[in-house]
């Protein structure tokens, strides 16, 4: 390594630390008057002199301070006699960011030019990658699938805790029974303890026509629920219901936010019509 290329290096590493810590005069130090930055926000043509760069920073520190971290990843540099230019990834992102998507990265490209017997930065673009907003949808439609799998399995085994297993501590459940909402997951573990509980000889319940739509990190599925109810003797009774739930990916991982179960109602009598098959 040459001394300007580990003086290039040095300096780049000083300020993606400036930036960690919050830390604009080290931010600015090593720029040159006439910076022009693209940035991943607007303006589209770029921010353009010293005092521009220095002003679009502070809202960038509030996001960080949040939780977010500025790591450098990876950092190449090409150095000339008066002109080099160096390109990095960076881990740049909130925790549920990076838990939801680990491989996402900041591209960062800059132009160096050596000015007073010194090293400037007089160019900077920050980039993330375009991703088609259900580019993963695929994947978030297969993992809130596998949920739903696993809320059969554990009912069929009569595990109350599994059962709990992907319910936002803060969910709010329309429920077949009263009262007309439930508020939190203890409210829904009553509901399905009661449930369990009501099953001489166990009880199952699938949803044959789920279907789920992802928009980023928001999922919703609905489908008509199949409910067997195991009784003395061997045999079962069985309903029909529909039910429509709601999910966000939440620390990376999807919990059902909501849920709306029903029966079609007779509109003469207004009695629950739980006869009724597909």
């Amino acid at each position: 390594m040459t001394d300007d290329h580990k003086l290039i290096r040095d300096l780049i590493e000083r300020w993606a630390e400036a930036v960690h810590r919050g830390d604009i005069d080290g931010v600015v130090a090593d720029h040159a008057d006439d910076i022009v930055m693209f940035d991943v926000p607007p303006p589209y043509e770029g921010v353009r002199g010293l005092d521009a760069y220095r002003e679009t920073w502070p809202p960038f520190f509030a996001w960080q301070a949040q939780g977010a971290c500025f790591e450098i990843e990876s950092l190449d540099v090409t150095a000339g006699e008066d002109v080099a230019f160096a390109h990095a990834l960076l881990r740049c992102g909130s925790p549920e960011e990076l838990a939801a998507n680990p491989r996402m990265r900041l591209r960062l490209t800059l132009g160096l030019r050596r000015q007073d017997g010194r090293w400037v930065i007089a160019h900077e673009h920050h980039s993330f990658p375009y991703v088609e907003p259900d580019a993963d949808s695929g994947t978030a439609e297969e993992e809130v699938r596998e949920l739903h799998r696993r809320w059969f399995a554990g009912t069929a085994a009569g595990d109350l805790d599994g059962l709990m297993a992907g319910i936002a501590a803060d969910v709010v459940s329309y429920e077949h029974d009263e009262p007309l909402q439930h508020r939190g997951v203890e409210a829904v573990r009553e509901v399905c303890a009661r449930g369990l509980d009501a099953a001489e000889d166990g009880v199952s319940w699938d949803v044959p026509d789920l279907k789920i739509l992802v928009r980023q990190d928001l999922a919703v599925a609905w489908g008509l629920n199949h409910i067997r109810v195991g009784q003395a003797g061997g045999e079962s009774a069985e309903t029909w219901s529909r039910g429509t739930r709601v999910f966000e990916r939440r620390d990376g991982a999807w919990v059902m936010i909501h849920q709306h179960l029903s029966f079609p109602y007779d509109p003469v009598t207004g009695e629950a019509r739980t006869d009724l098959r597909p």
